[in-house]
């Protein structure tokens, strides 16, 4: 299943934008003032699904879908750390339920390889998902988190075709903001991956602080994994609504329209 082919579940909250004041001028055009505000440092926990569906190869021959993951962990926290290298970063797993394997959070990329190394996954099915531990955790950190003016995310990595997680959670307790990253088989007669998708988008709208994404591919390709992960670096308080989102830009697109002459200019995005 394609990306596309899995609808996305509309607008899950619009970015807020305090000190934002208008007036008309001349020719009906506004004048517009945001206000300079604090940009936090993220303490970001990856919990990753252990199932043994996470064993599933890739297309890459021998590759399976968490050594695939580790490569991506490994990109984002290398990349998140050059563009600050306040970030910290924690580690948890999740199989029936999520438990914690690196508590302590660290901007020590050695740290974060030797994290990584340590995932390893089951071989058998653990059956279905309860993120309620999860998000406890994550919200008993977002506290800590908040006393050092900082923010908390997690980015769940989820790997099972036909089973949906579930969770018992307050509507009004969103205290940190929740990324997905959804692989998973084609649809099948064994499999559902919309009704999975379906449940993981709820899940992010319902404890979501800021603007919270999910992706999903099930093309079975690393690089599609490396590509959505590299959105995930955006920074929650600087995001747009995810269907407002047009980046990356479709390369073969852009060249066909530069060719019939339509756009002859370079664009490059300043946005961090």
């Amino acid at each position: 299943m394609s990306s596309s082919s899995l609808p996305k579940e509309g607008n899950r909250g619009k970015m807020k934008m305090e000190g934002i004041e208008g007036d008309a001028s001349v020719g009906g055009a506004g004048r517009y003032i945001l206000n300079p505000t604090r940009i936090n440092s993220e303490d970001i926990i990856f919990c990753v699904d252990v199932d043994a569906e996470s064993l599933v190869e890739m297309k890459t021959a021998g590759v399976t879908r968490l050594d695939s993951i580790k490569q991506a962990i490994l990109l984002f926290v290398n990349s998140k750390l050059s563009i600050n290298p306040d970030h910290r970063f924690a580690f948890a797993t999740l199989s029936k339920t999520a438990s914690w394997l690196r508590k302590e959070f660290s901007s020590d990329v050695e740290s974060t390889i030797g994290a990584v190394r340590a995932l390893s996954a089951t071989t058998v099915s653990t059956g279905q998902a309860d993120l309620t531990n999860l998000f406890r955790l994550a919200a008993h950190e977002a506290k800590k988190s908040r006393a050092k003016n900082r923010i908390l995310r997690v980015i769940l990595i989820y790997c099972r075709s036909s089973i949906r997680p579930h969770h018992q959670w307050p509507v009004n307790q969103k205290l940190f903001t929740l990324d997905v990253m959804y692989l998973h088989d084609k649809p099948g007669p064994d499999n559902c991956p919309q009704a999975v998708y379906d449940a993981l988008v709820d899940a992010l709208e319902h404890v979501s602080e800021y603007e919270g994404y999910i992706h999903e591919s099930g093309h079975g390709l690393p690089r599609t994994l490396f590509r959505f992960m590299s959105m995930l670096l955006s920074h929650p308080q600087q995001r747009c609504p995810q269907d407002d989102c047009d980046i990356p830009k479709p390369l073969m697109k852009k060249s066909a329209e530069s060719a019939n002459g339509e756009d002859n200019n370079v664009h490059v995005s300043t946005s961090r």
